[in-house]
């Protein structure tokens, strides 16, 4: 299993960016899809995660702001940036809790991580 992120970049403080990850190879089912973010000197912390039926959670910093989604039918799983401030300026990765068969228990896989900066 693959999951390949895209949609980072440099952005003025206020601006948007849309984040996506496809997630591909031998998959059966997703379960949980996130996003997490590590700025420089910190740890790694949720932004936020969505379940198979469409239930979210976001940390607190980003509320109001953020929208994550997903798209069942590409294994994809979104993440729109608004009102965007240099605090959340980090590597952002995407998590997706897949089951490769029927009779495997799930397992986190990791995108390869998009560096996200804003500043003026």
């Amino acid at each position: 299993v693959q999951l390949q992120a895209s949609g980072g970049g440099l952005v003025q403080p206020g601006g948007s960016l849309r984040l996506s990850c496809a997630a591909s190879g031998s998959i059966f089912s997703i379960h949980d899809m996130g996003w997490y973010r590590q700025a420089p000197g910190k740890q790694r912390e949720l932004v936020a995660s969505i379940r198979l039926g469409g239930r979210t959670n976001y940390t607190d910093s980003v509320k109001g702001r953020f929208t994550i989604s997903r798209d069942n039918t590409k294994n994809t799983v979104y993440l729109q940036m608004n009102s965007l401030k240099p605090d959340d300026t980090a590597v952002y990765y995407c998590n997706a809790n897949v089951r490769t068969s029927w009779d495997y228990a799930p397992f986190d896989y990791w995108g390869q991580g998009t560096l996200v900066t804003v500043s003026s």
